[in-house]
């Protein structure tokens, strides 16, 4: 005899196995996919995000090997100085009267070059006979001695002895330090003119600037002596000191650099210069401008503009 109740129980327990088999089933699927995503994670992170996230930014740093392959920056090429070019203007002393030799400026240039491993060149300007106002008509007015030294780097001047000459005939106890003071002051200023006047023909264009005085403005020496005399050599040493006072004056109250000859040729003024000195006892032998150039170098600044 049938037995409903126990069929339909039956068919429920079995309905009821199945639904938990399915929903196992899902969870072990939801358990796979989980795990799967946080393995993804592990290994470089989701692929995607939710929306409405932002992407956390990552900076990379560059390996050492992607430095070592990278190209080096191109280093700045050093630009090759200009020659620094030297100018002498001045008398006889500069032109290198009596004298076949290199004058001064041409060794002092070629010293310069060799003790301070630059270039240079020389441009002699000297003029014999010339004193110091022919000198600053030169370079007051326009023309091609004014242009030459307004290419000079360093400038070398010599200059007033010739301003001295008409003293020459006087005997000395007749020109005492009243007789000569004022043409020594004049020769002073114009020194003075003559630096400014090589600033403005060089405008914007500083130039190192060295001016010299003289060992003696006349004959000195054996030769000097003999021909004029103890007492006029003791005269003129008097005038030359004077004189070198007065050029070294105007020279520094222009800004230039004055560069004294008498001590290196005479000391104290008891030393002979002769060996110094070409034939005429007035004009400087090889050794002479050698002895010149020498202490010119010794007074240039290390710093040359």
């Amino acid at each position: 005899m049938p037995t409903p109740e126990r069929t339909r129980l039956t068919w429920s327990s079995r309905t009821a196995l199945k639904v938990a088999g399915v929903i196992a089933a899902l969870m072990a699927v939801a358990v796979v996919v989980a795990l799967t995503a946080r393995a993804q994670a592990d290994l470089g992170g989701a692929r995607t995000q939710p929306l409405g996230t932002r992407a956390t930014p990552v900076t990379r740093v560059p390996s050492p090997a992607a430095h070592a392959l990278a190209p080096a920056p191109p280093r700045a090429s050093k630009s090759t100085p200009k020659p620094i070019t030297v100018v002498g203007i001045g008398d006889s002393v500069t032109a290198g009267n009596n004298c076949d030799c290199q004058t001064f400026v041409e060794l002092y240039a070629r010293s310069l070059a060799s003790t301070r491993s630059i270039k240079t060149s020389s441009v002699n300007l000297g003029v014999s006979g010339w004193t110091s106002t022919q000198l600053l008509q030169s370079l007051t007015q326009p023309g091609t001695f004014r242009d030459q030294v307004a290419t000079a780097d360093i400038l070398l001047v010599t200059i007033g002895a010739n301003d001295l000459v008409p003293l020459e005939t006087l005997q000395s106890a007749g020109c005492a330090t009243n007789c000569y003071s004022a043409l020594v002051t004049s020769v002073g200023q114009n020194v003075r003119r003559i630096v400014a006047a090589a600033r403005q023909a060089r405008t914007g264009h500083p130039a190192t600037i060295l001016v010299t005085n003289y060992w003696n403005v006349f004959q000195d020496g054996d030769v000097g002596t003999a021909e004029n005399g103890a007492a006029f050599q003791r005269w003129s040493d008097l005038l030359t000191r004077a004189s070198g006072a007065q050029i070294c004056d105007g020279a520094l109250r222009a800004g230039a650099t004055c560069v004294d000859l008498y001590e290196p040729f005479k000391g104290d003024g008891s030393r002979n210069p002769t060996s110094l000195l070409a034939s005429d006892g007035d004009h400087p032998s090889p050794a002479g401008h050698q002895l010149i150039a020498s202490t010119l170098l010794a007074s240039t600044p290390l710093l040359i503009p």
